[in-house]
C-alpha cells in the first residue's frame, strides 16, 4: 500500500489518511509490525511513521509490544467497527436461513460488503458437517477472483462498477488480465440466472456461488455467497442446487426486509 505524499483536494486531511493507511497495513497473519515494516508498506518516512504509531497507540488503536518493539492492533480498532456491524440488521434476519442452507449443502454461507477493491465478510455460517475453509467476520477476499466479488460487480450501478473496475485495473493489472474473461461470463450467468459462480478460482478446493441483495442496505450493496469444498461437489451441484437455493434464500430475505 503506497501512501500519496500530496492530494489535489485542499480539504483532504493527509495526516489522517496516513494514519489510516498504517492501520490498514495489518492483515491476516500480521500479529505485530515494526515501524520499519510499516514504513516499507506505506512508503512513508520512518520519522512520520514513528509519530503516527505513537499517536495511534496513545488513542488505543495500536498496542506497543516492548519486548518485540513492534505494534499490533489495539482493542479500540475493534470497537470502531462494531457500530457498523450492529447497524446491518440483515445479519440477524438472515442467520437462521444461512445456517439452514449451509447444513443442506454441506458448506459455508456468508454475507459480505465491498471495501474498496475487495469484499469483506460481515456474517458467516458453516454447515455442521462441513470441513475446510471457514470465512471469518472481517476477513477480506479479492473481487475479481470470487463469486461474491463478481456478483457485487454485476449488481452495482454502472458508474460505480466502472470506477471500481478502473481502480482494480490500476492497482492490480495482472488480476484484471487473469479474470476479465471470467467476469464477462459471470455477467452472462447473472443475467440468465441471478447468481454468479466461481469454481476453485480463489481457493483451489472451494467452489462458490453468490447472489446480491437487490436493494441497498445502510447505503451499501451486500452479497450472499455459498461455498462448498470440492470433495463434497457433485456434477452440476452449483447450477442445480446451490445457485437456485441461494437465490430463493436471498429473495425470502428481501421480502422479509420489505415487510412492515
Amino acid at each position: 500500500m503506497s501512501a500519496r505524499p500530496h492530494h489535489p483536494d485542499p480539504d483532504f486531511a493527509t495526516t489522517l489518511a496516513h494514519g489510516l493507511a498504517l492501520l490498514q497495513c495489518f492483515g491476516l497473519g500480521d500479529g505485530a509490525l515494526s515501524n520499519k515494516a510499516l514504513s516499507d508498506r506505506t512508503g512513508l518516512s520512518k520519522a512520520t511513521v514513528s509519530r503516527l504509531t505513537y499517536t495511534l497507540a496513545a488513542r488505543g488503536l495500536l498496542l506497543y509490544d516492548a519486548d518485540l518493539r513492534r505494534y499490533r492492533l489495539g482493542s479500540t480498532a475493534l470497537s470502531l467497527g462494531y457500530p457498523l456491524l450492529a447497524s446491518l440488521t440483515v445479519r440477524q434476519l438472515a442467520r437462521p436461513r444461512m445456517a439452514q442452507l449451509a447444513d443442506r449443502v454441506g458448506g459455508s454461507v456468508s454475507l459480505g460488503m465491498r471495501d474498496g477493491t475487495r469484499m469483506v465478510y460481515v456474517e458467516t455460517s458453516r454447515g455442521h458437517e462441513s470441513s475446510g475453509f471457514r470465512p471469518d467476520i472481517g476477513g477480506a477476499l479479492p473481487m475479481l477472483a470470487t463469486a461474491m466479488g463478481r456478483a457485487w460487480l454485476c449488481q452495482a450501478p454502472a458508474a460505480l462498477r466502472d470506477d471500481v473496475i478502473a481502480a482494480i485495473r490500476k492497482e492490480a493489472p495482472d488480476q484484471w488480465t487473469r479474470h476479465k474473461e471470467a467476469l464477462a461470463l459471470s455477467s452472462d450467468t447473472f443475467a440468465a440466472h441471478g447468481y454468479c459462480v466461481c469454481e476453485a478460482s480463489w481457493l483451489q478446493d472451494v467452489h462458490g456461488v453468490a447472489v446480491p441483495l437487490r436493494v441497498e442496505t445502510e447505503g451499501e450493496f451486500l452479497v450472499f455467497n455459498c461455498g462448498v469444498p470440492r470433495a463434497r461437489m457433485t456434477p452440476r451441484k452449483l447450477e442445480r442446487e446451490m445457485g437456485p437455493l441461494l437465490v430463493r434464500m436471498v429473495r425470502e430475505i428481501e421480502s422479509e426486509m420489505a415487510a412492515p
